[in-house]
């Protein structure tokens, strides 16, 4: 998941401006040379990839697993002990909070390949809307076969919106992000009040059914995609409720890059600086308010706080990133890592959760099933860890002796075609 992503169909194409008029982003000498890269990107992605696994882990292992985000009951913060108080903040840690950063790398990417365009003189959207229908295409595909939950199929969606709105003007560009970010915060504000107001379901409401449960520990493979088609509109409401955000995601990660936020020079590590302090200084306290809130806070950390947790953590990577000048060989062949499963962001997203289907579910190795809850926290953060440890290896390897990852060659391939 670089920035293939894009849109289906909005109006013709329009040239899109002389690179003249559309200069660089700051910061942008500093990629690498004949790359076109700038090196922080492929490092955020990686992280971003890796942190969306850490939220993903525990809806693989749960009963009824893709269900009971929907049908399970709702996870509050514990600190009755170790295992608890561990696996309470792996969670929120994680929740929402790397999702909402891949966003802003999409919108990132996005205007990556709008300045491509312009300087090729090429057409905008063009050619990019084939991506959006590839991209969408392979979410599709991700989700019947593989993980209800996708995240491909809103973001094609919210790009063809948003490549859009870069052949209009600045200024109505940060309407549309004022905009959607408003009514993304109206909407959740309602939302929250409504499941506030309702109060918790009876313990008996919140289970997920035994026949799904039995379907993921069980059933066969088969089963579980036509699981999934039958119940498409529930398991897709996700990207029809945060439209909103994804789309003032996309637009922040526009204007980030353009203001040259992920540079190396002076003035990137002046605006990752405020990011840190900001993100984290707010949308941390955030977090634990909105998370001991019950139902009431529930949409409000995920959706609200997360993003914010989200610009914190771009910081926070990139002052890292800055201060290790001279990092030993440990730490720069974790850097290197991670920086590869950005590049192949795309196949990493989509092979974490085949590898979770595998060992999880009962078409696999079942130890979703075999463990269960009774075996605490621990097994899961260690499936975690031991996905993205493949995860690291495999990308590190792979980009030794190709450029793109499989499914990003796959894609090229195709648009080629």
């Amino acid at each position: 998941m670089t920035s293939t992503e894009s849109t289906g169909g909005p109006p013709a194409p329009t040239a899109v401006p002389n690179p003249v008029a559309t200069p660089r982003p700051a910061g942008a000498a500093g990629e690498e040379a004949g790359s076109g890269r700038l090196p922080l990107l492929d490092l955020l992605r990686g992280v971003a990839v890796l942190g969306t696994l850490m939220t993903n882990v525990w809806i693989f292992t749960a009963p009824g697993a893709e269900w009971s985000v929907l049908g399970g009951p709702l996870v509050t913060p514990d600190l009755s002990s170790v295992s608890d108080a561990a696996e309470s903040a792996f969670r929120l840690l994680a929740d929402g909070k790397f999702l909402a950063l891949l966003t802003v790398l999409f919108g990132v990417g996005l205007a990556i390949q709008f300045d491509s365009a312009a300087r090729r003189g090429r057409p905008w959207p063009g050619r990019y809307r084939w991506r959006a229908a590839f991209l969408f295409a392979e979410g599709a595909l991700h989700f019947l076969l593989v993980f209800a939950w996708d995240v491909l199929m809103g973001y094609a969606v919210t790009a063809l919106l948003v490549a859009w709105l870069l052949t209009r003007s600045e200024r109505a560009q940060r309407r549309w992000l004022w905009w959607a970010a408003g009514g993304h915060l109206t909407l959740m504000a309602v939302c929250s009040a409504l499941l506030l107001a309702a109060g918790p379901a009876p313990e008996g409401e919140q289970q997920v059914a035994p026949s799904v449960v039995a379907l993921y520990a069980e059933g066969g493979y088969g089963e579980q995609v036509a699981f999934r088609l039958e119940n498409a509109l529930a398991l897709r409401l996700e990207p029809v409720l945060t439209f909103g955000l994804l789309v003032a995601l996309f637009l922040l990660g526009v204007r980030l890059y353009r203001a040259g936020a992920f540079g190396p020079d002076a003035t990137g590590r002046r605006l990752r600086g405020r990011m840190l302090r900001w993100g984290l200084g707010v949308g941390l306290p955030l977090t634990v308010l909105f998370a001991f809130a019950g139902e009431g806070g529930f949409l409000l950390n995920r959706y609200v706080a997360a993003p914010l947790v989200a610009l914190g953590y771009i910081g926070l990577v990139g002052a890292l990133a800055d201060r290790i000048r001279c990092p030993g060989r440990v730490a720069t062949a974790a850097s290197a890592a991670v920086a590869s499963v950005g590049r192949t962001a795309l196949t990493c997203y989509v092979l974490q959760n085949v590898l979770c289907v595998l060992l999880a579910y009962g078409i696999g190795a079942g130890l979703a099933a075999r463990l269960g809850p009774d075996a605490g926290p621990w097994w899961v953060m260690g499936l975690w860890a031991a996905v993205s440890a493949i995860l690291l290896t495999a990308a590190s390897l792979w980009t030794r002796r190709f450029r793109h990852g499989p499914l990003e060659a796959l894609q090229r391939a195709a648009l080629r075609r």
